[in-house]
């Protein structure tokens, strides 16, 4: 059996949980909990602890990109930010890092969070905007109004904070074609450099899907959804923002880094409660209970409670998976840096099977999906699970 290339990663991207929310959306099942009556400080020291630790057990000169998301980091006060900052500096090579990235509340920036961004280095900001229809905003439990966004991006030009990404959601309960198009037109009215786009998925323990069960609530048909999708790739073309990755849109040079580190299925650390990371080939996840979380800190100890080992098929597949959800692909050389044997060997027949059926084409360095192939993403990516080890 070949081996896989175990060089030490050049540079390990890290990701930083902040669970904290004012209000919980009714659609949202990531790891979160309300801010009022928590030990947020006693959280930040918790989350300081664990990067020291981590950095100590596995360190790296190199951090390119550094995401914090949540929750909701902007949920934190101004002095609260500054003491998060401060610490990463102090433990993460931030010298080194190109993209800093915070995830933030339209109507939870204010000009004295903005100069502690700036101050530390935070040079993107990703903001859920989800819909510019207020009726449809207080549907799905959003604390924040049409107005918030408009003044929030006001505070952020005149700050000018101009690296500024905005995720929409489509096919939302209750949502017309018209009132999509609507949304979409007011967000390219910006011209950010980024958007990403999702369709809402209804997540096991979250409100939307006990409402769906008791027929409480309609979504828009499958057909609306794809034609949703289909106007919106088509006018974020229009609009200058290329397609390069199935939900995201980006100005030439705008991509978010961060996220590629994923789709490239790379190494990177995952600070906080809930949080997984990818490192010497091994998964692993955080206690999701804040004082879960903080109780192994407290002595000293790193708060995993579940790591993987992935196999070597497990890696390739997972290669596939994630690189084919980008526009340009999978690249054939970094297939065989990594794996040191050719793509086109290990997925001959499927590489086939695929491009005969005009869902995928093998050009130069790159292994991609077409747009029919995108479409039907998930039943393209089964094809590319491993039976056994090559």
């Amino acid at each position: 059996m070949k081996e896989i290339n175990q060089t030490h990663p050049k540079s390990t991207s890290a990701y930083i949980h902040i669970p904290f929310c004012e209000h919980i959306c009714y659609y949202c099942d990531f790891n979160k909990v309300f801010l009022e009556g928590q030990p947020v400080d006693e959280y930040i020291q918790s989350l300081l602890t664990e990067i020291r630790l981590t950095l100590e057990k596995h360190p790296t000169k190199v951090s390119e990109t550094i995401y914090i998301g949540g929750g909701t980091p902007t949920s934190l006060t101004a002095k609260q930010l500054d003491v998060l900052l401060t610490g990463i500096h102090r433990y993460l090579p931030t010298h080194t890092t190109k993209e800093f990235t915070v995830e933030a509340n339209p109507g939870d920036l204010t000009a004295e969070k903005l100069d502690v961004f700036k101050a530390h280095g935070v040079n993107r900001l990703s903001m859920g905007v989800q819909t510019f229809d207020d009726r449809l905003l207080k549907k799905i439990g959003r604390k924040h109004s049409v107005q918030d966004v408009y003044d929030t991006i006001k505070l952020l030009e005149k700050k000018q904070f101009d690296n500024v990404s905005i995720d929409l959601i489509y096919a939302l309960p209750g949502q017309s074609l018209e009132s999509f198009r609507d949304t979409l037109t007011k967000a390219l009215a910006f011209d950010l450099p980024h958007y990403s786009m999702y369709s809402l998925i209804l997540e096991n323990k979250t409100m939307f899907m006990n409402w769906v069960r008791q027929g409480r609530l309609e979504l828009p048909t499958q057909e609306a959804e794809t034609q949703m999708f289909e106007e919106a790739i088509i006018a974020m073309a229009q609009s200058g923002h290329h397609q390069y990755e199935i939900s995201n849109f980006a100005k030439k040079g705008k991509e978010s880094m961060h996220n590629l580190v994923y789709w490239d299925n790379e190494h990177y650390y995952g600070f906080g409660a809930g949080a997984s990371g990818y490192l010497n080939q091994k998964r692993y996840k955080n206690y999701g209970p804040i004082q879960h979380y903080m109780k192994p800190l407290k002595e000293q100890r790193l708060p995993i409670f579940e790591t993987e080992e992935i196999s070597r098929a497990n890696q390739i597949e997972e290669e596939m998976f994630l690189g084919l959800r980008k526009i340009e692909g999978v690249s054939l050389r970094r297939f065989e840096e990594k794996f040191n044997q050719k793509l086109t060997t290990v997925y001959q027949s499927v590489i086939a099977e695929l491009q005969q059926q005009q869902l995928a084409v093998l050009e130069e360095d790159y292994f991609r999906l077409t747009p029919k192939g995108l479409f039907i993403g998930n039943d393209v990516f089964e094809k590319f699970l491993l039976d056994k080890e090559e």
